[in-house]
């Protein structure tokens, strides 16, 4: 009986042990994820409790400042926004990304290996590279736009006017990513199991039978996965039109999207207070559209 106890107070031991090792592997992250996520985070939310004025300092508003957000229609226009560019431009950029993705994955596509890393090449470059060289190539005056007016004597349509920016932006991102949402959706068709395939064949299925009904089966997961990271990227929002803005200031507004917005309150207007809670309304509108087509996404698969 005493060595049962024994044992029992050695197995007690080693069990804390193991459990306060693997706190110790965790540890590390766990710091650095605080010290960069949930510090800022927190800090954010304690500055958009706050209000500072010329006269008076800085004094406690508790959700005024939402309530504020909520009612300015800046806000709401960089939203409104950012939300066409998201139900254009994603569809366009995951349906070219997928038709890319079925075109290497057939095997008929010669030097297959080449093209895909050419696709997927524009997303190595970085995104002020990539958008100071559109933006140059879009000039009416010094670029390709210019050149092509001046060489056949045309006049296309400045795409870097106030009503094309918009558009001009889209296309800069979809070159941008159809290459990193191709690779998603490459990955995926990669594990479908060739007994698919040769079970398709004996059954005489065609190239639009076996797309149909195996291969887009089995894109489903990854395309929920491309959608939700495109959605979150178009809320985000930012590079493209910031440097932009360098090259034509009269197209770009502060409040161009939200993100812009919050720079623009932050390192224009000296308004932190505001631009925090800004930028803490469009996480929370980011996180619930994001939930839904997760949520959505899944009831599908069921």
């Amino acid at each position: 009986m005493v060595s049962e106890g024994h044992s029992d107070v050695r197995g007690g031991r080693a069990a804390g042990r193991r459990s306060w090792a693997g706190w110790q592997f965790v540890a590390p992250f766990m710091a650095v994820f605080a010290l960069v996520f949930l510090a800022p985070i927190a800090y954010s939310l304690y500055l958009s409790l706050f209000r500072t004025r010329l006269i008076g300092g800085t004094s406690f508003v508790g959700a005024d400042n939402y309530v504020r957000v909520l009612r300015d229609p800046q806000f709401w226009s960089a939203f409104g926004r950012v939300a066409l560019f998201l139900v254009v431009q994603v569809p366009i950029m995951l349906f070219l990304a997928l038709l890319v993705a079925l075109a290497i994955d057939s095997g008929r596509l010669y030097g297959s290996a080449f093209f895909r890393i050419s696709v997927f090449l524009p997303y190595a470059v970085p995104a002020v590279v990539a958008t100071l060289m559109w933006g140059f190539m879009y000039g009416t005056r010094f670029g390709l736009i210019g050149n092509i007016n001046e060489a056949f004597g045309l006049s296309l349509p400045d795409p870097l006017s106030p009503d094309l920016i918009l558009a001009s932006v889209g296309n800069i991102v979809t070159w941008e990513f159809v290459g990193y949402n191709m690779l998603i959706l490459y990955s995926a068709l990669r594990v479908v199991s060739p007994s698919l395939y040769e079970a398709a064949a004996l059954d005489g299925a065609g190239q639009f039978r076996i797309i149909w009904a195996i291969k887009l089966p089995a894109l489903r997961g990854a395309l929920l996965i491309a959608t939700i990271f495109s959605i979150i990227g178009s809320f985000q929002l930012f590079n493209e039109p910031s440097i932009l803005k360098t090259i034509v200031p009269n197209s770009i507004i502060t409040y161009f999207t939200p993100n812009y917005y919050a720079y623009s309150l932050s390192f224009q207007g000296q308004q932190f207070n505001y631009s925090a809670t800004v930028a803490i309304v469009m996480g929370i509108i980011t996180m619930i559209v994001a939930y839904l087509v997760q949520l959505r996404g899944m009831r599908k698969a069921v």
